[in-house]
């Protein structure tokens, strides 16, 4: 990307929202054309203009303000009439706002060329995409994915040469991809050979062609998949109009491509013959002339497709709308497909791809032309889909945002051009405690250097007040964490107060609280992520759809403990490894310490369930940090960090191959070390191997933190303490047990000790007294800052176990992504997503009430993948429902009483009305009632409130905030069978 020159032509809403994710994304520099003047219809969807810019060129305006997100990227404006001979200077060249003869003109000019060249527009709620990347434009990397590794447990010496793998894990691979091969003991001849193609036989077996000739196999090996390139063929934009090729993106709508592909084609000899004019906004007299131009378009066509007049004459209605959701939607798309026509990584959309929202339009929507007329206002791109009275809503609409994060920064932009929450009776809620780091610039676009440090809440609300005067005011920022502990906050009277919920979060448990709550308050949910070029979207409506909690990923899968401890076999094992370390070393010491040092008979009330085995080891912990290896000067912490690199990569090692020779077999007769085990070797310390003095910088420095010393870089410096340290000789014990799998529950280490060495270690530990106002300071691991040291040990330390292994090493960065748990996150992807879900909340604020609600399939669950392309788009899944005597509920259903009832009347209310006996009541963890509770308690409660029983069991008033109280009841028929009923909600307070 690095090398690429961009050109963007076109600089209202799609054009902007392409070129800002191509600058963020770090293209080598991004040239801009559009001398159109600013119209104040552009405010719709532009978000980098303003009203004072109207009448001004628009590109020479955009230019430094996009120049502002990413201080790499030169961002030029061609100020002269642009030429065929112009586009030759660009590796791709995007268009948007031309006439037809124009873009059919670059076209060409790009194509002889060898330049990349797309097509793209927005037409509110229609839209498409077209690329033509040249006759031969190679893909390197088809998918982006990781690519596949296994293990081998056998290699078939004969004409299919068939590959058995360890039955761990399925292969994954699939026909047609390729693999080499390593540590293939036997059949060496396929260690690093050339890529070799596959045939898949089952998911652990596969075939790579004749292996007659090669040594037989022993034992061992990798496979590693290679990605191999792949050279596609463009035709020309004139071609493609001719016989087009369509990406399918939503496979409900697999008639609309051959329809709009007319229909685009058909508004451009419209505004050909209006003098650039496209059809007015609900004018009936502009949508017969725009039908019949389509059908003689149609007619002509080699592929004439049936118009459907409906659709046509939507189009025409919506021909001058402008969204920015629909904008946000091509613009991450295209963005990334630029940036595939620069790098050659994933798949491109070859030809067009074709996409309508149509489904978002208000239930009952009947426009008149009046009410599609412009008002002349920056909404006017809206209102020409959608009317004023729609508009309308859309102002006094009242919404919690709950993150502002790379998808929140991008909703609220969404939402700031939309003018939601801009009457007198919207409000955006806006919550998120985090504050901006640098490494958030290059995704989260409302935010610049400047910024680093403030909160990203009000930082976020100051950005969009900017882009659109009209919010100012209207965000109400929070920086509480969502939760039950801030439930006083986010309480009966503020969900009351809102309309629905958008979550912006990074986190599952977040989500399903927030799930929770829109259950309990019956408000709808909008949902959504992104995983790299992967994203999805979720919408939740009340009684509609089931809660975003019903359905579930499968948990991760965890590495077994034995793995980590004493086996690993791949990077992710030692990294994993690694960060246990870093918790083992420096946090978790620091804060025994300091809760030895502030505890009152430490050892009875902090130690007194655990084992002697356990309280020796987490006294010997104590002392150690305070008193034996308690560091007075840096050096100190050197010479400690070198110890610990011997007890890591050498003692521990070679007691692990005293237990288990390299040549050892268990009791079937096999090699111990067989795959996935593999026999590691013992590292001595090299002062001259940069490695092993990373280790020992990053561990000193650590170590030294802890303490509150200052710390060093002088490698030199560090080097030589480390070399001049009297390291013990080591020698393996026996008796020492070592777990070799999940199902060893036998602990390990050495076992036997002293009974009296319990009492040794107490009487040596000093007196907490004498240490008043001493206390460690525990490394809470922060990936982010490249200075303190923790990424730089967590490389260290796994790479040095990795070499252990004979693992290959990952680098700083991957070792961050893998040790930090980072979800990659770009802004091509944040783009879309967020484009999709805004579309989900034109269909909530339009869904219409009563028997005129939208229905289900109107809504769309949307799953999408950049890379490859795909897009997959589902109707929402229903609640699951359940039955109680005759009566069909699910999740969203409760008992509702707007006052505080006695024990005896819920039991009486569920026997009168619903002939069910109540055998158990219970709130949150406590229980109230059942029928094998002690007489005398029942006969107590039975006349009692609920909000009296409540704060008798817990010995204190149920707080303030709490307005209702939310009871779980167990019930039975008449046939003594358990019956599920909804939950009982009783208001106490009003």
């Amino acid at each position: 990307m690095s090398a690429s020159n961009v050109l963007i032509v076109g600089l209202k809403g799609l054009g902007c929202e392409i070129a800002k994710n191509v600058i963020l994304a770090g293209v080598k520099s991004v040239s801009l054309y559009d001398p159109e003047k600013v119209e104040l219809a552009d405010l719709s969807s532009q978000f980098f203009l303003h009203s004072e810019d109207v009448g001004k060129p628009r590109a020479e305006v955009s230019a430094p303000r996009l120049a502002e997100l990413n201080q790499y990227v030169p961002v030029s404006v061609v100020d002269r009439e642009l030429t065929a001979e112009d586009i030759a200077a660009y590796k791709c060249v995007v268009v948007t706002d031309l006439p037809l003869q124009k873009k059919l003109e670059l076209s060409e000019a790009a194509h002889k060329n060898g330049v990349c060249f797309i097509s793209t527009e927005v037409r509110g709620l229609f839209g498409y995409a077209f690329n033509d990347f040249g006759e031969k434009f190679v893909v390197e990397d088809p998918t982006g994915e990781e690519p596949l590794s296994g293990m081998i447990a056998g290699i078939e010496q004969d004409a299919e040469g068939i590959v058995t793998c360890l039955d761990e894990a399925r292969h994954g691979l699939e026909d047609g991809q390729y693999v080499t091969f390593s540590e293939v003991q036997g059949m060496t001849e396929l260690n690093s050979c050339e890529p070799r193609k596959i045939k898949v036989l089952g998911p652990y077996t596969f075939s790579i062609g004749d292996t007659s000739s090669l040594s037989p196999y022993k034992r061992g090996g990798l496979f590693q998949q290679v990605k191999m390139p792949v050279t596609l063929s463009f035709s020309s934009f004139a071609q493609a109009l001719e016989n087009p090729e369509y990406l399918i993106s939503d496979f409900g709508k697999f008639d609309r491509p051959a329809q709009l592909h007319v229909g685009f084609q058909a508004l451009h000899a419209f505004s050909s013959a209006h003098d650039g004019k496209l059809p007015r906004p609900g004018n009936d007299e502009d949508a017969a002339e725009f039908l019949r131009l389509a059908n003689e378009i149609n007619d002509k066509w080699s592929q004439k497709t049936e118009l459907d007049a409906e659709l046509m004459k939507k189009l025409a209605y919506q021909a001058t709308g402008n969204l920015s959701p629909m904008v946000a939607v091509f613009g991450g798309l295209v963005a990334q497909e630029v940036l595939k026509a620069c790098t050659g990584k994933f798949s491109p959309i070859q030809n067009f791809l074709y996409f309508d929202a149509l489904e978002c339009l208000p239930v009952g929507f009947e426009p008149s032309e009046e009410d599609l007329a412009p008002t002349g206002s920056r909404y006017d791109g809206q209102i020409a889909v959608f009317g004023r009275k729609f508009q309308e809503k859309i102002a006094n609409y009242r919404e919690f945002l709950v993150g502002s994060g790379a998808i929140g920064c991008e909703m609220l932009k969404n939402w700031a051009m939309m003018g939601l929450a801009t009457g007198p009776n919207g409000i955006i809620h806006l919550t998120d405690m985090d504050t901006i780091e640098k490494s958030n610039l290059n995704r989260q676009f409302l935010f610049r250097p400047s910024d680093v440090g403030k909160l990203k809440s009000d930082t976020a609300a100051e950005a969009v007040a900017k882009m659109n005067p009209d919010v100012k005011g209207k965000i109400v920022t929070h920086q509480d964490r969502i939760g039950a502990d801030t439930e006083a906050v986010y309480n009966d009277g503020f969900f009351d107060d809102i309309d629905a919920v958008t979550n912006a979060l990074d986190n599952v448990e977040t989500r399903k609280y927030m799930d929770r709550r829109c259950v309990f308050y019956r408000k709808p949910l909008l949902e959504s992520g992104t995983l790299g070029t992967k994203g999805n979207t979720q919408v939740v409506v009340p009684f509609l759809t089931e809660s975003y909690s019903a359905s579930q990923d499968p948990p991760e899968k965890s590495i077994p403990s034995c793995t980590l401890k004493n086996f690993p076999n791949a990077i992710e094992h030692t990294i994993q490894w690694a960060r246990d370390l870093f918790a083992g070393l420096f946090v978790q010491p620091a804060e025994s310490v300091n809760t030895y040092l502030s505890t009152t008979d430490y050892v009875n009330t902090s130690l007194g369930q655990s084992n002697e085995q356990a309280k020796i080891e987490a006294l010997t912990t104590i002392r150690d940090f305070l008193v034996t290896d308690k560091p007075l000067t840096f050096d100190d912490c050197v010479a400690w960090a070198r110890r610990n690199f011997e007890a890591l990569y050498n003692n521990n090692i070679q007691q692990l191959l005293y237990n288990f020779p390299a040549d050892s077999v268990t009791s079937s007769g096999q090699p111990f070390w067989s795959p996935p085990k593999r026999a590691p070797s013992a590292i001595a310390f090299d002062p001259k191997d940069d490695l092993h003095v990373d280790f020992i910088v990053a561990t000193a420095n650590l170590h030294a933190f802890n303490y509150g010393l200052k710390g060093s870089h002088d490698r030199d410096h560090i080097k030589k303490a480390a070399a001049s340290v009297d390291v013990p000789s080591f020698e393996p014990r026996s008796g020492v047990k070592i777990q070799v799998n999940e199902n060893d529950n036998s602990a390990e280490g050495d076992n036997s000790y002293d009974p009296n060495e319990l009492n040794k270690l107490i009487e040596s530990l000093p007196d907490p007294s004498s240490y008043a106002g001493v206390r460690l300071i525990p490394a809470d691991f922060e990936k982010d800052d490249d200075t303190n040291f923790h990424i730089d040990f967590i490389t260290a330390a796994s790479n040095l176990r990795a070499s252990n292994y004979g693992i290959t090493h990952a680098d700083r960065f991957r070792t961050k992504q893998i040790a930090g748990k980072i979800i990659p996150a770009i802004a091509t992807t944040t783009s879309m997503v967020t484009g999709l879900v805004c579309l989900e909340l034109y269909k909530i604020i339009g869904r219409g009430e009563g028997e005129n609600q939208r229905k289900l399939e109107d809504y769309k669950n949307g799953f999408v993948n950049l890379a490859l392309p795909f897009f997959g788009f589902s109707e929402p899944i229903a609640p699951a429902k359940y039955k109680y005597n005759d009566t069909e509920a699910s999740e969203w259903d409760a008992f509702v009483f707007d006052h505080d009832i006695t024990l005896q009347e819920l039991i009486d209310y569920f026997k009168k009305e619903h002939g069910l006996d109540v055998d158990m009541v219970s709130s949150g963890v406590t229980m109230l009632y059942s029928t094998f509770m002690a007489r005398k308690k029942v006969d107590a409660r039975l006349p009692m409130k609920f909000a009296d029983i409540v704060a008798d069991i817990n010995g204190k008033e149920i707080p303030e905030h709490v307005k209702q109280i939310v009871l779980v009841v167990c019930c039975s028929d008449a046939e003594e069978e358990n019956v599920d009923v909804p939950d009982v909600r009783i208001r106490i307070r009003a």
